[in-house]
């Protein structure tokens, strides 16, 4: 979507730009932090735009259909919501919307900014769990931006920590997110432990410094 002041990005082997809109399409899923819909669609037609740039026949018989890779992950948007307006979800169930819509692309690689942002605790969740399955299930490589540390270290195996346009830290998830990084990144004295119950490194904020 930008271009680079210097040097060039590559999707495999080949420079971005040498990349037809189609073929990116193939391979590149976008999820944004929030979707806005100008026209009333419903939850069935924003699903099936993701597939409206490979494949013309889903094109003209989706309709009739969900696309199948995006089929099991459509929940909490069952049948009975196919027909609800997509503006009238809430934000748990449009977040599953949008990313059904970026699985009927097929893609390889899922690009997901913010996806738990303005969530509550039950659709964080809930999200969380979408996008671990689709990790495991279908092997859907995902790159995402988050604040939620809490929301990384359970769905990341390597973290990228950035303040300021400078990268601060990278590598495993359990190597990275330590207390110093978590001050360096933000100015907050925390916890940060394997919990229990949640078999995770969780982090809990004590104070600004």
């Amino acid at each position: 979507m930008l271009h680079p002041a210097s040097g060039t990005v590559f999707l495999g082997d080949n420079p971005l730009g040498s990349w037809s809109r189609r073929d990116v399409a193939r391979r590149i899923a976008f999820v944004p932090q929030e979707t806005h819909s100008s026209f009333d669609f419903s939850v069935l037609d924003v699903v099936l735009m993701g597939r409206f740039l490979t494949s013309a026949r889903s094109r003209s018989k989706g309709r009739r259909i969900w696309p199948s890779r995006a089929t099991r992950f459509r929940r909490p948007a069952p049948a009975r919501l196919e027909t609800r307006s997509f503006n009238t979800l809430s934000g748990g169930e449009k977040q599953r919307v949008v990313i059904a819509s970026a699985l009927a692309q097929r893609a390889e690689l899922l690009l997901l900014d913010e996806p738990t942002a303005s969530l509550d605790v039950g659709h964080q969740l809930e999200v969380a769990a979408l996008l671990a399955r689709l990790n495991h299930d279908q092997h859907v490589t995902m790159v995402l931006t988050t604040h939620d540390l809490n929301f990384a270290a359970s769905l990341c195996r390597h973290l990228m920590l950035v303040r300021d346009g400078r990268v601060i830290a990278s590598g495993p998830t359990g190597e990275v997110l330590t207390a110093q990084a978590v001050r360096a990144l933000y100015d907050v004295d925390a916890d940060v432990g394997l919990h229990p119950r949640a078999g995770r490194l969780t982090v809990t904020p004590i104070a600004r410094i």
